[in-house]
Parts: C-alpha cells; structure tokens; sequence
C-alpha cells in the first residue's frame, strides 16, 4: 500500500514537472509577471510615453524619474508583483515616473546621444516637472541610461536635478576588466591608423552598425553566457516550484525581446564612450557640443554590481571625482549588471539604502 501511494506521488510530481515545462516552452506568456502595476501614461512623442505610478501616498515633493536604456522593454523596473522596483518607491511615499522609449527600428536609425540628452529629455523632464507640480526631480539611469542623465544633467543648465542616480555605467571604460582591456587594445589599433580612425570615429554608414533586436538579446546572453546556463538548469532540477518556473519565463521574456538600438547610439556609445573612453577625463565631444561632467552639482547617488562582468565598479567610481557635487555616496550592489537592478539580494541590500539615502535628500510633504 506505501508503495503504491509512493508511485503515485512520483507520477504526480512528474505530470506537474511536464505541465510547467510545457507552459514554459510552447505558453510563455502565460507564466509571465512582468509589468503588472498600474499607470496613466501622461504624455506621448512619437514612440516614447511617459509613465506615472501615483505613490499609494505621496510624502515627498519630488517625483523620483526612471530614465530607461535603449535596447531593453520596461519589464526590469516592474519584474514580479513580489519584488517590483516601482512598487517599492510607490509604497515609501514616492511619485513615479517611467520614461518608455517604445520600440525604436531601423527607421530610426539616425538618433544618437544629443537626440536624447539635448532634445528629448529637456522637454519630457518639464512634462513631468508641471505634471507632479515639483520643480525639481530625482533622475535616475541604469547602464546606458546612467550615460544619458549624467550628460543631460551637464549639458542642460538648470537641470532641475536635485538628486542624480547612476548605477553600472561606464565612465572609466578601460578598466572594466577583460572587456576593458580588450576597447583599449582596439582603439591603440586604430589610433595607428589615421584614415581608419577617422572613418570609424567620424561615423559610419548608418545601415551597417543599427542592431536589431534579436542581435541585442543574443549579445546580453553571450555576455554572461554561464548565467544563462546555470538558470536553464536550475529551471530543470526545480520544473515542480511555479514559482520557479514563472520567474524563469519572465526572465527570458525580457531577455527575448529586446529592442533595436539605433545606429547614431551605437556610433557614439561603442566607438566614442566605450572606445576613445573621454569621460575619464571628465568630458566627452558629441558633434560640436563638448559636455563637462564637472557642470554637475546635484546630490549624487553612484552604484556598481559586485560581480558585474560588463560594467565593473572600476569602471564606474572614477565619478566619485569628476563632477562638482558636494554630496556623493558610491556604494556596491549586489549582483552584475542585471542582478543589481532585478535581484533578490540587491531588493533585501540595496533598495532600502537607496531608499534611505533619497529620503534624506528630498523634501517632505507636511501632511
């Protein structure tokens, strides 16, 4: 009789591993639980809308501003129901406001960084600014994004930035490890070769360096390929755990479907920051625009992941140095360069000292 309810049990648990790999190979959608949070969408340009989760009760004047990277969906800031980086600020007492790029292509292949910095942001940000009645804003950017709103805030004077948060962006890009090294040796290359130089640095054909978006997703996986391994793995010996299986589908929903980057972006990120690597030294040249990082005076928050591969925390604390504010915190986080936004760890580690450290720095509303 044992034995029989023994088998029993083991053919039970057997059907419900083959049901959820079934639903995780051929129903993704179903198992996915990204982006389950509310929000009005308050303005539109083109492809881009701006989003607005309303805190659950606002207890701080300024509004905190999540500017997102090309080439990623919008599921890293609203990942599970469970560990959602929007909810948390939502329920500390902050308005949020998600800038959405949309689905760039190839027809938009010229955009580069000055299409952002100088064009875009400078208006969504006074969108947002009359929207949440606050003249100032907290603005912060992830990898690329980090780029973004270190540049805008320089460029454009004032900038409304009261608090600025930068995490796993490139500003030393030498000594980003392996990677690193590998952009210095490649730009020495160049550099002994003036014709070559001047024809990758000066631009491209566009229709050779725009990336689709399956190309992106295969480079972030190719980045990090043991990651990918392991979480195929963990996701075979764990097929009875749902909850498992769901967070396993709404990873792979965001890695699958990333977005294209436009060939101007590519042009300045790979063969200007990566390459010739001028934010070292504090300013970069974009067209006939020289931007100064030293122009930054806002309060400013610095993180890199522990483990990131991509963007490593030597990449990323020469900052500490290179701007003109008065109040700069640099801190580790736990994970790479997704983890640190995404992780368990980083929610349990990271989240709350960020939340903390912004408290401090913005203004109470008296209720």
């Amino acid at each position: 009789m044992q034995r029989m309810e023994s088998i029993k049990s083991l053919i039970h648990h057997q059907q419900i591993k083959l049901k959820h790999l079934s639903a995780r190979i051929f129903n993704e959608k179903s198992l996915v639980l990204s982006q389950t949070t509310p929000y009005e969408v308050i303005a539109e340009f083109d492809q881009t809308k701006i989003r607005y989760y309303a805190a659950q009760q606002r207890l701080y004047k300024e509004p905190l501003v999540f500017v997102a990277p090309l080439a990623i969906n919008m599921d890293i800031y609203d990942l599970y129901p469970y560990r959602s980086l929007i909810q948390y600020f939502q329920a500390q007492g902050f308005d949020v406001y998600l800038i959405d790029w949309g689905r760039l292509t190839y027809q938009d292949r010229h955009l580069n960084f000055l299409s952002f910095i100088r064009k875009a942001l400078p208006e969504y940000i006074q969108v947002i600014r009359t929207h949440s009645q606050s003249d100032k804003i907290s603005l912060h950017g992830w990898s690329m994004a980090g780029i973004f709103v270190l540049l805008y805030s320089a460029l454009n004077q004032p900038n409304h930035v009261k608090n600025l948060i930068v995490l796993g962006s490139p500003i030393d890009s030498y000594a980003s490890g392996r990677i690193g090294k590998l952009y210095q040796f490649v730009h020495k290359s160049i550099a002994s070769n003036k014709k070559l130089q001047t024809r990758l640095y000066s631009g491209l054909p566009k229709r050779l360096i725009h990336t689709p978006g399956i190309l992106n997703a295969l480079g972030f996986k190719i980045l990090d390929p043991k990651g990918w391994i392991d979480g195929h793995i963990q996701l075979l010996k764990n097929l009875e755990n749902k909850k498992l299986v769901q967070e396993h589908a709404t990873l792979g929903h965001f890695l699958n479907n990333m977005i294209d980057y436009p060939a101007g972006i590519n042009q300045d990120m790979l063969f200007n920051v990566w390459l010739q690597n001028p934010l070292k030294h504090g300013a970069i040249r974009l067209q006939d625009q020289v931007i100064e990082l030293k122009n930054i005076q806002s309060s400013l928050l610095i993180g890199a992941g522990r483990s990131d591969q991509l963007v490593t925390a030597d990449a990323v604390k020469p900052l500490t140095q290179l701007t003109s504010s008065s109040d700069v915190t640099f801190t580790l986080i736990p994970g790479g360069h997704l983890g640190l936004m995404s992780s368990q760890a980083s929610s349990e580690e990271f989240w709350p000292m960020f939340k903390h450290w912004l408290a401090q720095r913005s203004t109470q509303i008296q209720g």
